[in-house]
């Protein structure tokens, strides 16, 4: 046998290069490079292996945690088919990707993490940075990837290696159970040599199949959907990543079924086919939550249904409601007692549009559901052109801004606070991969970074990335990545002075915002109610390497997205908006619970009407 003289990080290099995903007969790399920061437990290693081997690119990331996000955003983008490794050193680099490590696992996203680990020799230990267990000498900071991850393992041996390399691929490109894969590396163990078979280091396709529903389903759901009345489709982010979208338009428009989308779903439809009644849930529109109370039949497709998804099952209030559950994961499959068909999206829904050839809903059911679309794109229209364009502006009047300036192609990033409630609203979607939210962990900070993997997946693209001055604060540095490697995104940065999603919360919950904006202590009171804290975004964004503008009024907006777009390098706009004009909500709740007693009267009314909108959460047995 044939063998090859490697050190251990050499050979993971060597093999990542090799891997290959084929689906509808397109082939392509899985691995676009590696992200990260070297540090002690990981530059002799798999540093020296990525300078030596240049055909696997290396990306200079400024935190460990954005590293993966610009993964999952990158993996995301390219439909789980494509992704990037992580690479960070031990301690406090390992730690830091943890966070990206739940995110992508929520999300469904494949990355690969390659956190460098302590000694597995011992003898010189504790090393650097080491967390010392005395119950144990075989545990480390990387034993917090467990939980985070779909699959874990620590190479203690260098041939270890031959049995993991591929456990890692077979999770990685599973369609049910892709997630976060974590890989920790003794920094020692790194360096050792090894004489690897050199059929390790092939070329391997890894063949991503649709699988279609098992027959018996078929007929039971063609029976359920030819005896209701009021269906609904529910169109998950399985709809997207399936590229299931035109399967969807096609099954929609042959049987008038309506179709409400997720945050992960959103984009499934145009804005403006005639079925599509928008968001669903808490951020749902007012046609799609009465449709949902309403209906006796709901299809979810590719969804998890999360709380947001079901307005912590409050949505669906048809006491006859019955569940269809198209879904490439089983686990999902089973939500809500469905009947479940587990399969890729786009397979089962070309089977559905056959099977029921001829079969529509009711004419007055189709027309009902046309004329939400109709009113809901007024009302988005009316929330895009405020009566008086009166500074600060309203979050809504911005998003309408941004909106009508993109074109189709383009796309716009966020991920936490209350941006992502308003774009769920209020975004048209035109093109199924133009809206970007990672909303499953909704973690702020992802946003900068999000939009720079959205950019390397679609340079030709125009990335819009909308981010709260809570998140800007929190991880802004992947901004100077975009700059450093000329992959140029343009962010709308708001000024709400301070976590505004969560202050509206705290007034609905009656505590009036309490600790929720930035301003100065006030010494009368003792509380954070004293004047705004003046941070100027506008010097700091510029401080970092990009091109600013500042904005008062829609003239000044639109004419920066003008000038941004002229740009080639990352360009940032700052918008002080006004907390107060917000959005409403529609036909929707979510439960949060409220002290059950309390000293402040405000609280103890908001706790009242908790207990009562409880009531209203059913269990789907």
């Amino acid at each position: 046998m044939k063998t090859k003289r490697l050190t251990t990080a050499q050979a993971i290099i060597q093999f990542l290069l090799q891997q290959q995903v084929e689906r509808d007969r397109l082939r392509q790399p899985f691995f676009a490079g590696c992200l990260g920061i070297f540090g002690h437990g990981c530059i002799a290693g798999v540093g020296q292996a990525l300078q030596q081997y240049p055909r696997f690119p290396y990306y200079l990331t400024k935190n460990e945690q954005a590293s993966v996000h610009i993964a999952a955003a990158y993996a995301k983008m390219h439909n789980r088919l494509r992704t990037f490794a992580c690479v960070s050193s031990i301690g406090p680099g390992a730690t830091n990707m943890v966070t990206g490590a739940a995110l992508a696992t929520v999300n469904r996203l494949p990355v690969l993490l390659l956190p460098g680990d302590i000694f597995s020799r011992r003898g010189v230990g504790p090393v650097l940075q080491q967390l010392e267990q005395p119950y144990s000498q075989d545990i480390s900071v990387n034993d917090a990837f467990r939980p985070v991850s779909k699959y874990w393992d620590r190479i203690n041996r260098a041939d270890q290696l031959m049995d993991a390399l591929p456990e890692v691929m077979r999770v990685l490109t599973s369609q049910a159970d892709t997630g976060a894969v974590t890989l920790s590396l003794p920094q020692d163990v790194q360096t050792e040599s090894f004489d690897y078979p050199v059929g390790l280091f092939e070329e391997r396709v890894w063949y991503i199949p649709r699988p279609a529903p098992e027959p018996a389903t078929i007929g039971r759901a063609m029976e359920l959907i030819r005896k209701c009345k009021k269906p609904l489709i529910v169109a998950g982010g399985g709809v997207l990543y399936s590229e299931a979208h035109e399967a969807l338009a096609k099954f929609a428009t042959q049987t008038g079924i309506p179709v409400a989308e997720t945050q992960a779903g959103k984009g499934s439809l145009p804005y403006d086919h005639r079925q599509n009644l928008g968001a669903i849930g808490v951020t749902g529109t007012f046609g799609a939550n009465i449709i949902a109370r309403e209906a006796d039949l709901v299809i979810g497709i590719g969804t998890r249904y999360s709380d947001f998804t079901t307005a912590s099952k409050t949505a669906f209030q048809n006491p006859r409601v019955r569940f269809i559950n198209l879904n490439i994961a089983e686990f999902d499959a089973f939500k809500h007692s469905a009947l479940p068909m587990i399969a890729d999206a786009q397979a089962g829904l070309e089977i559905l549009s056959k099977i029921l050839r001829g079969w529509t809903i009711s004419p007055a059911y189709r027309k009902r559901v046309e004329k939400f679309n109709r009113d809901w794109d007024a009302e988005v229209t009316r929330i895009y052109s405020p009566a008086k364009d009166i500074p600060p502006l309203s979050q809504g009047a911005v998003i309408g801004a941004v909106n009508g300036f993109s074109r189709p192609q383009d796309v716009v990033v966020c991920a936490a606070g209350s941006l992502p409630g308003d774009l769920h609203k209020l975004w048209r979607t035109r093109n199924p991969k133009g809206y970007h939210m990672e909303y499953g962990y909704s973690c702020m900070g992802y946003e900068i970074a999000g939009g720079l993997g959205v950019k390397m997946a679609a340079p030709d693209r125009e990335v819009y990335v909308m981010v709260g001055d809570g998140s800007w604060l929190m991880m802004s540095s992947e901004l100077v990545t975009s700059i450093q490697e000329g992959h140029k995104l343009t962010v709308v940065l708001l000024n709400n002075h301070g976590f505004q999603s969560i202050g509206g919360l705290s007034q609905a919950i009656g505590s009036g915002g309490f600790g929720t904006k930035y301003r100065f202590r006030n010494p009368k009171s003792g509380q954070l109610d004293g004047e705004n804290v003046p941070v100027d975004y506008a010097a700091n964004a510029r401080s970092l390497g990009a091109y600013v503008l500042t904005v008062r009024d829609l003239a000044d907006l639109k004419g920066a997205l003008e000038a941004a777009r002229k740009q080639t390098r990352t360009t940032v706009i700052v918008v002080e908006t006004d907390p107060n004009k917000r959005v409403p909500g529609y036909e929707s709740w979510w439960d949060v619970p409220i002290a059950q007693v309390s000293e402040i009267p405000s609280v103890r009314r908001a706790s009242a009407a908790y207990q009562k909108s409880r009531k209203r959460e059913r269990y789907f047995l």
